[in-house]
């Protein structure tokens, strides 16, 4: 059973939303490899109508519980993101990502604390608030590297960005394996795991300099910028960067501090921030996260008898094909990947809507259905998923910058979100269940007998 089945059955046990017998009982032959016992009473198979109506009106609510765990993550990203400029330039750079770190540290806290209490509220709770601290995080920590980087090396660290978060997808997902923590008795721990992570980025953040820029464009404190551009460069000399961030200084000084309304209102900010927004936007209505969030069941309808190790090898291919864009982003350069990326997911999109649309039809279209699935993520992480982050830093100066990133954040997340919410309701629309899973099935079935020579369908 994988984690969101054993915390949907856990939603169900505090709702008190039994699941009926006839289903159990196939529920049982279909998952297991071991024989049921058999039954000295034949089943009844019919139900009442208002039965079957009960029954459909509490998997809907059960459904919608589950999405809202979902995309109530985006929620409080779309929230947070508007305000990740402005409170990286109230508190500074590393000061914001601290305080950040508390609302990761909270939402973690819930999440590991749901099994003592109403899971779903827990849950869906401390997803919120987990979002909070990734809204503020993705506006906070492009800006960061954007300024702290050198500018032959800003795309490559920006991409090692994205290639951190895919590393920590794959981790999740190994640590979500039934025998170690995606089992109904350690499910909440795996909830509450980020804790740790969020206590170990905040004693690191005390080793990190200030951003060299935000000290001398904002506090106009020119010691402390050289002083943290020795830290970062690792040498003395640093006039060369002094120089490029006094010219930076002098262009956002002669302009004023931009707000979103004036990013769509003045002419010269409009055509870059739209690029900037279609590029966010495109990302998450790819579809990537749909395959993220629900990649397991999207396994499990094609036929794969192992959808979580399916699911493990997509965050593996995720994070060579992240690795791999680290090293091409400054040699191929951003357009071209972008291109090259999003050609492919279009293409593989097709194949793998046609591959499990013939499923019912052909049993060996499930391995084209995983294959398209695999090289979709593989294009999207070569190009549409790390650049369009640090693209918006490079698009605007000092002084839109901030509104830029907060605008562009939230296109993201609302995207996001629209896409966690939707994609249970569009998943679970199963017309029939393909060759190859129903002849397992079938197999299974065949092996529970009931004593009087009857079987259990």
């Amino acid at each position: 059973m994988t984690e969101d089945k054993i915390i949907v059955s856990h939603y169900r046990h505090v709702l008190d939303i039994p699941l009926d017998d006839r289903r159990a009982i196939n529920n049982y032959t279909i998952n297991s490899t071991d024989e049921m016992p058999t039954l000295p009473y034949p089943m009844n198979t019919t139900q009442d109508p208002w039965v079957k109506k009960e029954s459909a009106a509490s998997e809907g609510w059960v459904t919608m519980l589950w999405s809202l765990s979902v995309s109530s993550f985006a929620v409080g990203g779309m929230i947070a993101s508007v305000f990740g400029g402005w409170l990286g330039d109230k508190l500074g750079r590393i000061k914001a990502m601290l305080v950040a770190n508390i609302l990761s540290l909270t939402g973690a806290l819930l999440m590991g604390c749901s099994k003592l209490g109403p899971s779903h509220i827990f849950i869906i709770s401390g997803r919120a608030v987990s979002g909070l601290y990734s809204g503020l995080i993705s506006g906070l920590v492009p800006m960061y590297i954007g300024e702290i980087a050198p500018t032959t090396l800003r795309g490559a660290l920006g991409t090692i960005h994205q290639l951190a978060i895919v590393m920590g997808i794959l981790i999740s997902q190994i640590v979500g394996l039934e025998f170690i923590l995606g089992n109904p008795d350690r499910w909440h721990i795996m909830l509450g795991l980020s804790a740790g992570r969020a206590i170990l980025q905040s004693l690191l953040l005390f080793f990190c300099p200030e951003s060299p820029r935000y000290l001398y464009i904002k506090l106009e404190k020119e010691v402390k910028a050289k002083k943290s551009l020795k830290r970062l460069r690792g040498c003395d000399d640093v006039n060369k960067d002094m120089i490029e961030i006094r010219k930076e200084k002098e262009e956002a000084s002669s302009g004023q501090k931009v707000s979103m309304i004036q990013l769509f209102t003045t002419s010269s900010y409009r055509q870059p921030l739209l690029v900037a927004l279609m590029l966010h936007m495109a990302q998450q209505l790819s579809g990537i996260n749909a395959i993220f969030y629900y990649s397991t069941g999207i396994f499990q309808s094609a036929g794969i008898r192992q959808p979580v190790y399916a699911t493990i090898g997509v965050g593996a291919v995720n994070t060579v094909f992240t690795a791999l864009s680290v090293v091409l982003v400054e040699k191929a350069g951003r357009r071209s990947l972008l291109l090259i990326g999003m050609s492919g997911m279009f293409f593989c999109a097709i194949v793998m809507s046609v591959g499990l649309i013939l499923l019912n039809k052909l049993a060996w279209m499930s391995y084209v259905s995983m294959t398209a699935i695999f090289l979709f993520v593989s294009f999207f992480e070569i190009g549409p998923g790390p650049i369009p982050w640090f693209m918006v830093a490079e698009f605007f100066g000092q002084g839109p910058r901030p509104a830029a990133l907060a605008l562009a954040s939230f296109s993201n997340w609302f995207c996001n979100f629209i896409t966690g919410l939707c994609f249970p309701y569009i998943e679970f629309q199963k017309p029939k269940e393909s060759p190859l899973k129903k002849s397992q099935q079938n197999s299974k079935r065949r092996r529970v007998a009931h004593p009087k020579g009857q079987k259990v369908l």
